[in-house]
């Protein structure tokens, strides 16, 4: 039986960059994915765009591509990644140039585009998913629609030859499911196959997670060398099973466990994961571990794919304005509770418009509010040295943002003894949202560009 092997070189727009050149070094992969593109990452993507018509596109693109690049190029590793965010062309034509500097002539790079579908969206009234209204309802707010594609046109640029296949917004799971079917030749209604590759997708996409990051818990899930921590590599078989593993010697595990919390990651209901490609069905799925850092992973099902796409929309939601100040030394909780009575207190006498306010003292009630944390500092022994006061403040304006974190900087020398380190923002808030479009108003097309 056939296997590839299929590296995934990110988890996240930002992820460490040494993993994947470790990968392409040591893994024998014949695939490598990068996975960059979060819900509001393609949003504010669209927003550099807007500001110049040549960016759009991952901002750690050319940093990962000259590290890995030749590597590929001479082992015949083929890449596969979504860092062309909002403009999939400018991240193909600047990976070209990448290439042509590092004496790669002959490489082939595919763009796939047709994941934009703002024009769909505004011509038509569809429902929002998490809230009440339509996407009609958030006029001029609206920034960018676009639409999880599958992993059609990415196997079909891998079967014309590409190199290096660069998409915008597509499903996580389809970025390592494409490798699988230009490999295999599968059938795009061949569905339980398409769900074995989807667990197997939805497994990899996230990298470090399934090797112990994001996992870690000392004393309860220890993880070995985390700071050297390996990313994972998926032996597929043409029949979709699966072995998750890791390069020998890099930091972290592949266990049980750690495969086990990742399978439920961000999935609502194991029966039936929507994807573009194909409903696939977790809920049969069995997990063995057969070999230190081997993991058999078996049972994925799937069924016929439905007839609307996943749209992933960005609006401008509001303007948050937020000031921090810390207070330490005897009293400090004290303190610290006075100057947030004091910044409420002025926010209200100055008139400050905000939507939604929250008083945080970081360290003590910051994460769970004050009902849950209050009890575990109740007790003098217990308060702790320092604190670290901060006010946010949801606006509709820029200006009055401001005024928030102008008013904790005015603590310095109107709130109580000993405060420092202030520090004041005031921004956009880029929110998102879901609608479903039928799926034929989004076209892919697959556009080549030679080095």
């Amino acid at each position: 039986m056939r296997t590839i092997r299929i590296g995934s070189g990110a988890g996240y727009s930002g992820d460490r960059i040494e993993p994947a050149i470790e990968l392409a070094e040591k893994g024998d992969i014949q695939y490598l994915v990068f996975e960059c593109l979060g819900e509001r990452t393609v949003a504010l993507a669209q927003q550099a765009r807007m500001k110049n018509p040549d960016l759009g596109y991952d901002p750690l693109l050319e940093e990962r591509m000259r590290a890995v690049l030749p590597l590929c190029a001479s082992k015949g590793i083929k890449i596969v990644t979504n860092m062309g965010a909002a403009h999939p062309e400018a991240a193909a034509r600047k990976t070209a140039e990448i290439a042509r500097s590092l004496g790669l002539s002959r490489l082939r790079i595919a763009a796939i585009v047709g994941d934009d579908v703002l024009g769909a969206c505004k011509a038509g009234d569809f429902p929002i998913m998490e809230f009440d209204g339509t996407i009609k309802q958030l006029g001029n707010r609206l920034l960018s629609a676009n639409a999880y594609l599958g992993a059609g046109p990415m196997a079909e640029a891998l079967s014309a030859g590409a190199d290096v296949v660069i998409t915008g917004r597509a499903s996580d799971p389809a970025l390592f499911l494409a490798p699988m079917i230009h490999a295999f030749g599968w059938a795009m209604d061949d569905w339980n196959l398409l769900g074995k590759g989807t667990v197997a997708g939805h497994l990899l996409e996230c990298a470090g997670q399934i090797t112990g990051g994001y996992f870690a818990d000392p004393g309860f899930k220890d993880v070995p060398d985390l700071a050297r921590l390996g990313f994972p590599i998926g032996e597929v078989g043409e029949d979709g099973s699966l072995v998750v593993t890791k390069v020998a010697g890099s930091g972290g595990a592949v266990t049980a466990q750690t495969c086990k919390e990742q399978l439920l990651y961000e999935v609502h209901d194991p029966a039936r994961y929507l994807q573009p490609d194909v409903v696939a069905d977790f809920s049969h799925v069995t997990i063995e571990e057969i070999a230190p850092d081997r993991v058999r992973i078996s049972g994925g099902q799937g069924t016929k794919r439905t007839g609307t796409l996943k749209v992933s929309v960005g609006y401008l939601d509001s303007f948050i304005g937020e000031g921090q100040i810390s207070y330490a030394g005897p009293g400090a909780l004290a303190r610290g509770r006075l100057a947030l009575e004091i910044v409420r207190e002025r926010l209200k006498l100055t008139g400050v418009a905000a939507s939604e306010l929250r008083f945080d003292l970081i360290g003590v009630d910051s994460l769970h509010g004050p009902q849950v944390s209050a009890h575990e500092v109740s007790a003098e022994a217990n308060e702790p040295y320092e604190v670290r006061v901060r006010v946010t403040g949801r606006t509709e304006s820029l200006r009055e943002a401001v005024r928030i974190g102008n008013e904790v900087e005015t603590l310095y020398t109107n709130g109580p003894a000993g405060g420092g380190g202030a520090w004041k923002s005031a921004r956009d808030v880029v929110a998102v949202a879901s609608v479903l479009l039928p799926r034929e108003l989004a076209a892919p097309i697959v556009r080549f560009v030679e080095t």
